[in-house]
């Protein structure tokens, strides 16, 4: 095959590597699926690891023995090292370093071990630097886009090194006890969010930084504090404008939810931070930015979950209701939003088209336990791996209409351990027209299967009667609508409705015991009438105006039994005057 002259065309499909217990192996990516003549299939159960480079032209792979890189566009290979042991590989963003780690052991005597955490120049293939690096977790450090920083988590203390020089450090940001950092996405200024988790009473905090501007009381761009979290997960958007930061404690204190409890937090470089209010009580499933950086979604609540779209005021956009889900999948291009139920769900999908808010699709795809976006934005990827499932392994390549465009079943004697896309650099696809007529396939469509509900032997032979567990909430547009300031929310529409109906039940007792002291009703058009009718579309705003309303009603039945001639205690005469004037 000629590469040179594919390069010069469109950019190809790009490939799927396999591995798992029939070996390692890439398969060609729409329409072909055919096994790919460009990576010769390592046979054998012992390759543990495989990383692609950033833009998709470089491959290594470790066989148990070596850590192998080829370049993926003329099959040559680049360099061997003697890794057996390897686990983890990473490649540096602009394909100079290739960064190994290995498990950490420990003589039998109790001296330390020898490094574990190699960093080699791919061009030549030294070893430009080792290190100790204990944990698996955050095992590798991070680059920016033009790697001219490079960081890693030092003893509770972050190291930073220029231009992949790792024999000096050219910087360190120290505080208290580091436990987490992100370096932001995209060109300089770079910028850095660290965590610090609380103790002896004291907060945990995040704190955004700009490199190296580390020293002084008014060094950080922003921070923001909180009591409840145990650990947290930093994400930043694509243009580095902000952070939003899962904050999660281990366990909830009320009993309610084993998952412990979550809060969402919303923290800019400009200092702004917020609370991100969730109308559902419950886990934080999935929270994801779209590519524009200008919205994120979070999927959140009790069973049936709820996921809704917020600006960057952290007000909310738009309602996609509640369902069966525990994840959310933005396009490539951020025009199409998936909606999923994996895990412990049945595999259920939404495809959205979030510029139009419409459905496009509600494919199934059960007993995923992976989920990938194709580069292209018009390919979805869905598998089953072991060891999350040892059964019907296997993968399936949809269209995002629905349509099962290739499908792929794993022998009953076999696993499947890993399945990603070759990656390819932003811009490389351009984003299509959405279409929403599902597009043909060869794969016969197979329905899901249903289990049926379990129905206790004294009703089997009855009649069945629909009924639901959950009343699902149907998806709403939360943008204002004319005339309104603020939209209502689901909950708060139904509140009100369940106000509005006590508040009319109450009238009409009270109409039958004194049918002569009735009072007319208020004409709708009165401002009293508008104010009771409308909310501000913040849950702690509306609890203040609903306890407000409470007492001024309390006021109002003290005012009435004072007139009955009922002889009032001295803190209810005193009541009546304060909220009043508080009410004015």
């Amino acid at each position: 095959m000629d590469f040179s002259f594919r390069d010069k065309m469109a950019p190809s499909t790009p490939l799927l590597t396999v591995r798992g217990s029939e070996g390692l192996y890439m398969v060609n990516g729409p329409p072909h699926f055919t096994e790919s003549t460009l990576f010769p299939r390592e046979s054998g159960k012992n390759c543990k690891v495989y990383t692609f480079s950033k833009d998709g032209t470089l491959f290594a792979w470790g066989n148990g023995e070596k850590i192998n890189i080829i370049n993926v566009t003329n099959k040559g290979l680049r360099h061997s090292f003697d890794l057996p042991k390897a686990v983890c590989l990473e490649f540096s963003p602009k394909n100079t370093v290739l960064a190994t780690w290995q498990p950490y052991t420990t003589s039998k005597d109790g001296t330390a071990g020898v490094p574990n955490l190699q960093l080699y120049d791919v061009k030549t293939g030294t070893c430009l630097k080792s290190f100790i690096q204990k944990k698996m977790q955050n095992w590798c450090p991070s680059w920016s886009e033009d790697e001219t920083i490079c960081a890693r988590n030092v003893n509770n203390e972050v190291h930073f090194f220029e231009n992949n020089n790792f024999n000096t450090i050219a910087n360190k940001l120290h505080l208290q006890k580091i436990n987490d950092f992100v370096l932001s996405p995209g060109p300089q200024p770079y910028k850095v969010a660290v965590y610090v988790p609380g103790s002896k009473g004291a907060p945990s905090f995040v704190r955004l930084y700009q490199y190296p501007n580390f020293d002084g009381p008014h060094a950080a761009l922003a921070n923001k504090s909180f009591f409840k979290a145990d650990k947290v997960t930093m994400l930043w958007n694509k243009k580095a404008t902000a952070v939003l930061v899962i904050a999660s404690t281990d366990v909830d204190k009320t009993g309610a939810s084993y998952y412990g409890e979550q809060t969402l937090h919303y923290i800019a470089v400009n200092g702004e931070s917020a609370v991100v209010q969730l109308p559902k009580n419950g886990p934080i499933y999935d929270v994801v930015w779209n590519s524009s950086s200008t919205e994120f979604c979070a999927v959140y609540g009790f069973m049936p979950a709820k996921a809704t779209i917020f600006n960057l005021k952290c007000d909310p956009v738009f309602d996609f209701g509640t369902g069966p889900r525990n994840a959310a999948y933005y396009s490539p291009h951020g025009h199409i939003l998936v909606l999923a139920g994996f895990g412990n769900l049945r595999g259920q999908m939404e495809v959205w088209d979030v510029k139009n808010y419409k459905l496009i699709s509600k494919p199934v795809a059960s007993d995923s336990t992976y989920f990938a976006w194709c580069p292209d934005g018009e390919h979805i990827l869905t598998a089953t791996c072991a060891p999350r499932l040892r059964v019907n392994n296997g993968y399936k390549i949809w269209h995002y209409t629905g349509s099962v465009l290739h499908k792929h079943d794993v022998p009953s004697n076999a696993e499947l351990w890993q399945v990603s896309w070759q990656p390819f650099l932003d811009g490389i696809f351009p984003a299509k027209t959405i279409t929403y007529q599902a597009v043909p396939s060869d794969v016969p469509s197979e329905e899901p299967k249903v289990a049926t509900a379990y129905r206790p032997p004294a009703l089997r032979n009855k009649p069945i009667t629909n009924s639901k567990l959950h009343e699902e909430e149907p998806p709403q547009n939360m943008k204002p609508q004319a005339g309104n300031d603020k939209p209502l929310s689901k909950t708060a529409l139904k509140n009100q409705r369940k106000h509005e109906a006590k508040k009319a039940a109450k009238q009409e007792a009270r109409n039958e015991k004194s049918p002569d002291l009735a009072p007319t009703p208020a004409p709708q058009s009165t401002p009293r009438n508008t104010i009771s009718q409308s909310t501000s579309g913040d849950p702690e705003v509306d609890k203040k105006i609903k306890n407000l309303k409470k007492k001024l009603k309390a006021i109002e039945q003290l005012k009435e039994q004072a007139a009955a001639g009922k002889q009032l205690e001295k803190n209810q005469v005193a009541l009546p005057c304060f909220y009043s004037f508080l009410a004015f």
